[in-house]
């Protein structure tokens, strides 16, 4: 039985082995990298006529997420446009590598050369102040006297989406001042303002996180450990008031479904041990669920003023 397992090893081995077959090379320095990025370098510039340079009569720009098989892309005069429009519109205009990336350029035995790229691009619509900044894929097709005859660019459609959109004006949701929402909001602060800290935190989901200027980016408490700590403070300290700033407003987004409350307060403490009196401004931001209960509380308040003598 270990003879015959040891031929099928050996077999399997043989099989794979077999399976492995060189199709050309790659590089890391290749001409055909100078000329790709250069050719990026320009449009960035909007010098067409250097760009020009660069590409075959035939050229064609493709993006890799077109599912029709008949598109074409676009041509070379149409990518020389393209390239104007974005040095007029687009401000602060940058493509650099990504951290860590470099190019390829592959030298395939029968279909030629191949470079692909892997870089940065930022920049800021000059008209609506949308900011770019995303990663872009490319891969060129180069001929033999090392001009790119084909651009294939993988990147993130949504940025363009979202720059056309913001030439026009269009609503995204509801705004409202009173809503059961907002009302939660108000129970959960007055039952604090109580030191109720079992019927505060009711109003939260089992997973719901806390985050606050305080604390580092990434960090956040879970319910228990919010609780926990509202807990340790009133040793030290007495909730006098938590008075409404303004009124609390409820939005219910369009985009992405998200139902947020909005509010703003100010707590009244006073330290027990010397009666020392702050005014601890508070902004919070609620993020409920379709069963109305609070998933993510996020306070944009410091404890710094509790820790002055």
């Amino acid at each position: 039985m270990k003879k015959h397992a040891i031929i099928v090893v050996m077999l399997f081995a043989s099989i794979m082995y077999s399976q492995k077959k060189k199709n050309g090379a790659i590089y890391n320095e290749h001409p055909a990298i100078t000329v790709v990025e250069a050719m990026q370098q320009a449009t960035v510039k909007g010098d067409t006529a250097l760009v020009s340079s660069y590409l075959t009569k035939d050229f064609r720009a493709i993006s890799g997420f077109n599912a029709d098989p008949d598109a074409k892309g676009r041509d070379k005069q149409n990518f020389l446009n393209g390239v104007l429009w974005m040095n007029n519109n687009i401000a602060y205009m940058s493509l650099s590598r990504s951290p860590g990336a470099y190019p390829d350029a592959l030298e395939y035995d029968k279909s030629g050369s191949w470079v692909q790229t892997w870089d940065q691009f930022r920049g800021v619509n000059n008209e609506t102040g949308v900011k770019i900044d995303m990663p872009v894929h490319r891969l060129f097709v180069l001929n033999n006297d090392n001009k790119i005859s084909r651009m294939i660019t993988y990147e993130d459609n949504s940025v363009w989406d979202n720059l056309r959109d913001s030439y026009g004006t269009r609503t995204n949701g509801t705004l409202y001042n009173h809503h059961e929402n907002i009302n939660k909001v108000l129970r959960m602060v007055a039952a604090l303002e109580h030191s109720d800290a079992d019927k505060g935190f009711s109003y939260f989901t089992e997973d719901a996180i806390f985050t606050n200027l305080d604390m580092a980016d990434g960090e956040s408490n879970t319910v228990a450990e919010e609780k926990e700590g509202f807990l340790g403070m009133l040793k030290d300290w007495a909730i006098e008031a938590i008075d409404v700033n303004g009124y609390p407003d409820y939005l219910e987004y369009e985009l992405g479904n998200a139902k947020v409350v909005q509010s703003w307060w100010t707590a009244r403490m006073t330290r027990k041990s010397d009666g020392k009196k702050v005014k601890l401004p508070l902004m919070f931001i609620h993020d409920f669920n379709d069963e109305g209960m609070i998933t993510r509380e996020a306070g944009y308040y410091t404890l710094q003023a509790l820790s002055a003598k």
